[in-house]
């Protein structure tokens, strides 16, 4: 019995020794796997901050290769202009020995952008009637921005001067959403004005866009239309454009009128009116700021019945506005006018109010809810009274002429009173404002 006990202690102090054994053991094997574990940690923070490090190498590295680029394509651009400068200078003289001491009317520019197909058009437009007139209307095309194919256009005619506008300066529009576009070409516009004005010191500029078609009698309206701007200085600005003159709304080619509305799409203006509008000059929307009062000053706008210009730009930065309502069937002016023979004294503030005022009062007033019915059975001119914005809107509607406002003024008005002709006959209607015959003074 005794040493059955003896056996069954010696048994159980090898059980205890194997179990301490294979604790040891598992704590030694514990320990190894929890130093490795803990060096597999460090060697992959390690990894991530040295990846980082290089992220951040590589990032750096990046942003070099973008600045030498934009250094590079800055360094090409000044390279071009120096060329185009090169160019334009080797031109003048070119014009220079040629003219014989002439001073030009005006710089005609055309604006450009990034629409070749366009440019080309208008440049075969303007081409066809310039040529003879060059000295008179030497022709620039100015471009905003790098589009390749504009440039190699614009300096494949050897006849037109080349400039470039580059703005690297980002865009911040006023409110959200709006057209980055329209701030582009505001700043694009003082750019070449101040160019033709300012460094080139012409005393008129006639602005023009790519997507026009000019008449045939273009530069004789402006050149006769030149001294009238000069002398006149209740006149901003003359217009090659009217609004209402789509094809059943004109009749005499020869007519001229006074406007409150800043017709643009095709106008001439004076150095002196720039020197004035270039500090103020809006960083968006720069014709409908012309438009405001506070910046005409109540001057006017001389504009034609028949246009001299006629706009086929369907896609653009307006993105077709107004383009298929009223573009597509505007009248471009296919009579070679007499310009040279013209009296253009009747347009002077004084007469132009006094003849204007008595065509105004010797049309047919019509009344009533059925005044467009009358004026259709009507032979003769016809006035017809709209009370508000509203219900010009509504009377506008009825005709098809526009019917927009700006600051107060509808499309082509002249103290309240907006005429045009009826269904392509010399009889006009006059649609009148409540204090239009007042201010007209009758």
């Amino acid at each position: 019995m005794a040493r059955a006990i003896v056996d069954l202690r010696f048994v159980f102090l090898i059980v205890v020794a194997i179990f301490i054994f294979i604790q040891m053991r598992l704590f030694a094997t514990q320990s190894h796997y929890a130093e490795r574990v803990a060096a597999a940690e460090k060697s992959e923070n390690q990894c991530v901050s040295e990846s980082r490090e290089l992220i951040a190498q590589i990032s750096k590295q990046q942003e070099r290769i973008v600045a030498l680029e934009e250094k590079r394509l800055r360094q090409d651009e000044e390279r071009a202009q120096l060329k185009m400068l090169i160019q334009d200078l080797q031109k003048k003289l070119e014009l220079t020995s040629s003219s014989r001491g002439e001073v030009p009317v005006a710089a005609v520019v055309v604006m450009a952008c990034n629409r070749p197909d366009y440019l080309e058009r208008t440049i075969k437009s303007i081409l066809k009637y310039q040529s003879s007139v060059a000295s008179k209307f030497p022709l620039f095309i100015s471009q905003d921005g790098t589009n390749a194919d504009v440039r190699n256009k614009a300096m494949s005619y050897s006849d037109v001067t080349y400039l470039q506008h580059i703005d690297l300066e980002p865009v911040q529009t006023e409110r959200p959403g709006e057209i980055i576009a329209y701030y582009k070409i505001a700043r694009h516009y003082k750019w070449a004005l101040d160019e033709l004005f300012n460094k080139r010191n012409f005393n008129r500029v006639i602005i023009l866009e790519d997507d026009m078609e000019i008449a045939p009698d273009f530069f004789e309206y402006f050149e006769a239309t030149a001294t009238l701007l000069d002398t006149d200085k209740t006149i901003m600005a003359v217009s090659s454009w009217n609004d209402n003159g789509q094809q059943q709304f004109v009749n005499d080619p020869e007519a001229l009128y006074r406007s409150d509305f800043f017709p643009g799409l095709g106008w001439m203006l004076t150095k002196s009116t720039w020197e004035e509008l270039s500090p103020k000059w809006p960083k968006a929307y720069w014709d409908d700021w012309v438009r405001l009062k506070e910046v005409h000053k109540d001057r006017q706008f001389i504009h034609p019945e028949v246009c001299r210009t006629y706009n086929f730009g369907e896609h653009g930065s307006s993105m077709g506005q107004f383009f298929q309502q009223y573009l597509q069937t505007i009248k471009l002016n296919d009579v070679q006018v007499n310009w040279k023979s013209a009296d253009l004294s009747y347009l002077k503030e004084e007469n132009f109010k006094k003849k204007f005022a008595k065509e105004v009062l010797e049309a047919k007033p019509l009344q009533g809810p059925d005044v467009i019915l009358k004026a259709h059975h009507m032979d003769v001119d016809v006035r017809i009274q709209y009370n508000d914005q509203r219900d010009f809107e509504r009377i506008a509607r009825q005709f098809g002429i526009f019917e927009e406002w700006k600051d107060g003024v509808p499309r082509t008005a002249y103290k309240g009173v907006v005429v045009f002709r009826y269904n392509k006959t010399r009889r006009r209607i006059f649609l009148v404002s409540p204090d239009s015959l007042k201010q007209l003074g009758l």
